[in-house]
């Protein structure tokens, strides 16, 4: 096998340094509580691996690494309390792995089933299985999220109706400003395919 070299200049491109992540804006443009953007997002995510410089993705746009293999990594870095409610990715898996602190993964349609994830433990979820994460340790977690196979945008994300029902109970229009987003609220093993 022909093999290739790479200059030291060329591989810091593909380093990310911690220190230097910049949260990604996600939530920031939105007029609404904090309590509501956290029931959508993690209250900060920081982009380690973009799908390419082409890729038209948040996490991709925010990335210092760009191009590996068709994936994506950040790291959701929750207070207390703190995480995505149900959703599901159509196309792409999501794996977790705690990097720090202790959090719960639910999943199914209405987050029946559960399991608790200490440091270094790590869940791959496939495409079409609801989940949410949340920390649930006394200190701040965070939890590297890896996402693999399709596109990695906002539309291969779906929210059960009842995430969509508790936006609409902070009024005014913030169910609406998600669905501008391009988030849906379908997601159900009895919807229609």
């Amino acid at each position: 096998m022909k093999t290739i070299s790479i200059s030291a200049q060329d591989m810091e491109k593909r380093v990310a340094r911690y220190a230097d992540l910049n949260p990604l804006p996600l939530a920031e443009s939105l007029d609404m509580s904090q309590e509501a953007k956290d029931v959508i997002y993690s209250r900060t995510i920081l982009s380690v691996i973009g799908l390419g410089e082409d890729a038209e993705t948040p996490v991709s746009k925010g990335a210092p690494i760009q191009g590996a293999g068709g994936m994506t990594m950040a790291f959701a870095v929750c207070p207390p309390g703190n995480g995505p409610s149900l959703h599901s990715h159509l196309q792409t898996y999501e794996t977790f792995t705690v990097v720090k602190g202790r959090f719960e993964i639910t999943w199914n349609d209405d987050g029946n089933e559960r399991i608790e994830l200490g440091l270094l433990d790590t869940i791959a979820v496939p495409p079409g299985v609801c989940r949410a994460f949340r920390n649930i340790s006394d200190e701040e977690g965070i939890l590297q999220v890896v996402i693999t196979g399709g596109v990695h945008d906002m539309g291969d994300i779906d929210f059960p109706e009842s995430i969509g029902d508790r936006l609409e109970e902070f009024g005014g229009d913030v169910l609406q400003q998600f669905k501008d987003r391009g988030f849906t609220f379908t997601a159900s093993k009895d919807a229609a395919a």
